[in-house]
């Protein structure tokens, strides 16, 4: 097969160039603002504060030291912080390769969110069942089988057909075989690759329904790019989005605690005056 039979082969099962999306989210807004490492209600709090002082709508906020790192008091917290601001709530799931004692995970980023085994499995299965008895309906799930038990789960009734199962950005996603595939085994939000060219983007949107959320600037250790001025073209092709304001030059703080707080709420403060940079970039466009 050469290559030109072999573009001929994806195109007849679905996978072609994208195009401009003509998807929204049910409010008819073709893109909205996640930030990230909002790691308990201290961070989130202080987010909120940043995005009412800065006139920044913040949807979505996400948290990557995992729900065994919260208390129940804190997930509680958090939630009725969402409430009170109609911000969904999203996190993480279960232990992970990066903090087992395995080696592969210390030089590969690639396995950093994989369950270990069946009881990792196990634990990651606690945890969500525990986030959802306590009212999370956002879950950020880092893999693949988790994923699938928990898409399962969701058809069968045992978890809430609601639920939010956000693929993180520790699991690849490079195409739109691979963000088929996700969205098949029960993702409703999917963290795409960090670095993928806008008719890469084009291409996933044009095989999948759910979100995409995706880094505009990215954390050093998931490539550290900047993408300001892609952020048109990027709702343009792969509407809805979630726009997700990370930062380069910052510390790694997972699992954060009482000693890392300080460092933890400026870094929040941080991402929404990103946030206010790019929305500024999309209201120019408008204009224009």
């Amino acid at each position: 097969m050469n290559l030109r039979e072999a573009r001929a082969l994806l195109a007849d099962r679905g996978f072609r160039p994208g195009e401009t999306s003509t998807k929204t989210f049910p409010d008819g807004s073709p893109y909205k603002i996640e930030i990230p490492s909002c790691e308990g209600p201290r961070v989130m709090t202080a987010v909120l504060e940043e995005a009412k002082d800065r006139g920044v709508t913040v949807d979505r906020v996400s948290q990557g030291s995992g729900v065994m790192m919260l208390t129940d008091g804190e997930i509680e917290e958090m939630l009725s912080l969402g409430a009170s601001e109609d911000v969904e709530v999203c996190l993480f799931l279960g232990p992970r390769g990066s903090w087992d004692i395995g080696g592969q995970a210390k030089v590969s980023a690639a396995v950093g969110g994989v369950a270990r085994g069946n009881e990792q499995v196990a634990a990651s299965l606690c945890d969500a069942y525990r986030a959802v008895e306590l009212g999370v309906r956002s879950l950020l799930v880092g893999d693949l089988g988790v994923l699938e038990i928990l898409g399962q789960l969701k058809i069968e009734g045992e978890l809430p057909a609601d639920l939010v199962l956000k693929t993180s950005v520790l699991m690849p996603l490079p195409n739109a075989p691979t963000a088929r595939l996700y969205e098949r085994l029960g993702a409703t939000s999917l963290n795409v690759s960090t670095d993928l060219p806008v008719p890469v983007l084009a291409e996933l949107r044009s095989v999948t329904t759910v979100p995409i959320d995706m880094y505009i600037e990215v954390p050093d250790d998931q490539g550290g790019h900047v993408r300001f001025y892609d952020v048109p073209e990027i709702v343009r092709v792969a509407a809805p989005v979630y726009l997700k304001m990370g930062l380069r030059n910052a510390p790694n703080i997972y699992p954060v605690g009482a000693h890392l707080a300080g460092t933890a709420e400026a870094l929040g403060r941080e991402r929404v005056r990103r946030a206010e940079l790019i929305l500024r970039l999309l209201a120019e466009q408008d204009e224009g």
